[in-house]
C-alpha cells in the first residue's frame, strides 16, 4: 500500500515527469525482483549449507540418497514384481514342498509264467496239459510309492510289487534301496514294502471319511518312468470329482474310491493323492483311460485312489500278519432280479439279488440262507445288484460276520453269516 501512495503522489505532483516517472517504475521492479529470488532461497538456507561450504562426504552422501530414491513408476514395478512372486506361492505350491521328498519311484523285476504255444491252447481241456510245458521269464516294470514312517515303511499298490522278485526304491536325493515286502493284499491292492533308512521324510495320512468333493486333488508319482530321469516326481492337480465308487477289476475289490479329474496315467499306480494340506487321502491305483500305447495308458480326467483310511486297516493287518487272509467261499449263486425273475418268482419289487444256490456245508447254508430268498441288504448297505453283494463278500475276512437282510415270501428276516476258511468246512 506505501508503494500505492507514492505512485499517486507523483502523478498528482505538477512537476510530474514522464522521463522521471519510468525510471521510478523501473526501480521498483528491480527491487520487487531482488525481494522475490530472496524468499525463494529462503528454505534452501534454512535446511543445508551453502554451496561453498559442502564438503566431498556431504556431496557422496546427497548423490546416494538421491541414486537409492526410486521414481513412481519404478516403485510401481516393484510393488507389481513383490505381488506377482506372493502371488505364486499357494497352497498347492507349499503342499508340492512339503510332499515331494517323501516320494519314491519304484522298480521291479517279477518272474511271470507263459505258455510257448501262446493261446493256442486256452481251452480247459488242452489247460491241463500245456501247464507241463510253461516256461518262467523275467519282467521289468515300474510304479510310484510313498514313505509313511521315517523308518522306511513305503507303500504302494499290490499290482505294482506284490509279486516282485526285486525292488529298488530310488528316493530324490538320488539315493536307491533294495525293498522287502512285508506284506501285500491282492484284493484291496495294497502292498507294505521296507527299506532300511533313518529320519527318512514321511507323509502325514488324512481322515479320508473327511474328504470334501470339489476340493484340490493332488497327485504325485512315477508316469512313463519320468522319476528316474531326475528323481524327481510328477506333480498333477486337479479336484475330487466323487466319491465313494465302488466296482471290482481283475478280482480286485476297489470299495468307496475317490475319484479325481487330476492326471494320472501309468506309472503313477501306487502314489499318493493328497489335499492342500499335503496330507494323504487316497492312493492313486486305477485309470478309466481311452488313451493307449506301448507305453501304457494315458489319463483323460477320470482316476481313482484307494481311500487311505481303507488303506490304514490293511497296513495295520499286513504288519501284524504279512497278509489278510480271504481263504473263504460263501457258498453261494445269484442273480439280478428284473421284471422276468420277479414274475418267475413271484415278487411284487425287483429290489435286490435272489439266491439261486446255496451249496451244502458252507457257510451261507450255515447261516439259514435258502434258494429263493432275496437279499436286501448287507450290514446296512443296500443291494441292488449282484455287483453290490460281490463287492461286500469279496472284501470280507476269514471269521467276520454280516447280517443280512432278506426276504422269503412276504417276510424279512435277518440272518447272519460267518465267513469261514476253506479247509476248516465240516
Amino acid at each position: 500500500m506505501q508503494w500505492v501512495s507514492i505512485v499517486i503522489v507523483k502523478l498528482c505532483d505538477k512537476r510530474f515527469n514522464v522521463k522521471s516517472f519510468a525510471l521510478f517504475i523501473m526501480n521498483i521492479a528491480k527491487f520487487l525482483a531482488a525481494t522475490a529470488a530472496a524468499v525463494l532461497l529462503l528454505p534452501n538456507i534454512g535446511c543445508s549449507r551453502t554451496a561453498d561450504n559442502n564438503s566431498p562426504e556431504d556431496k557422496n552422501h546427497a548423490e546416494q540418497l538421491y541414486a537409492e530414491a526410486p521414481a513412481k513408476h519404478e516403485l510401481s514395478q516393484i510393488s507389481a514384481t513383490q505381488n506377482i512372486g506372493e502371488s505364486r506361492k499357494n497352497a498347492i505350491t507349499e503342499a508340492v514342498r512339503i510332499c515331494s521328498p517323501a516320494i519314491v519311484g519304484i522298480n521291479v523285476t517279477e518272474v511271470q509264467a507263459y505258455s510257448p504255444f501262446g493261446g493256442f491252447f486256452d481251452d480247459p481241456f488242452f489247460q491241463q496239459f500245456a501247464k507241463k510245458f510253461s516256461r518262467q521269464r523275467l519282467v521289468q516294470g515300474l510304479g510310484s510309492g510313498y514313505l509313511i514312517s521315517p523308518d522306511g515303511y513305503i507303500l504302494t499298490n499290490d499290482h505294482v510289487a506284490g509279486r516282485a522278485k526285486k525292488i529298488v526304491i530310488t528316493l530324490t536325493s538320488g539315493e536307491k534301496y533294495d525293498a522287502e515286502i512285508i506284506g501285500s493284499d491282492p484284493t484291496s491292492d495294497v502292498t507294505l514294502l521296507k527299506i532300511k533308512g533313518k529320519n527318512l521324510p514321511y507323509l502325514k495320512l488324512a481322515n479320508s471319511d473327511d474328504v470334501i468333493v470339489g476340493e484340490w486333488a493332488i497327485a504325485f508319482g512315477n508316469p512313463f518312468g519320468l522319476f528316474d530321469i531326475n528323481s524327481k516326481p510328477t506333480v498333477t492337480v486337479g479336484v475330487v470329482s466323487n466319491t465313494g465308487v465302488s466296482f471290482t477289476q481283475d478280482n480286485r475289490v476297489y470299495r468307496n474310491m475317490i475319484q479325481t479329474d487330476a492326471a494320472i496315467s501309468s506309472g503313477n499306480s501306487g502314489g499318493p493323492l493328497v489335499n492342500s494340506y499335503g496330507e494323504v487321502i487316497g492312493m492313486n491305483t486305477v485309470i478309466y483311460s481311452t488313451a493307449q500305447s506301448g507305453m501304457g495308458a494315458g489319463s483323460i480326467g477320470i482316476g481313482f485312489a484307494v481311500p487311505i483310511n481303507r488303506v490304514k486297516k490293511i497296513v495295520d493287518e499286513l504288519k501284524k500278519n504279512g497278509k489278510i487272509d480271504r481263504a473263504f467261499d460263501p457258498g453261494i449263486l445269484v442273480q439280478d432280479i428284473d421284471e422276468r425273475i420277479a414274475r418267475s418268482y413271484g415278487l411284487e419289487k425287483t429290489e435286490g439279488v435272489i439266491l439261486t444256490q446255496v451249496r451244502r456245508n458252507t457257510s451261507a447254508e450255515r447261516a439259514g440262507l435258502e434258494p429263493g430268498d432275496v437279499i436286501l441288504s448287507i450290514d446296512g448297505v443296500l443291494i441292488h445288484k449282484s455287483d453290490d453283494l460281490q463287492i461286500i463278500i469279496s472284501d470280507g475276512v476269514v471269521g467276520e460276520t454280516f447280517n443280512i437282510i432278506i426276504l422269503r415270501g412276504d417276510e424279512k428276516f435277518t440272518k447272519k453269516m460267518t465267513l469261514e476258511k476253506v479247509q476248516e468246512r465240516r
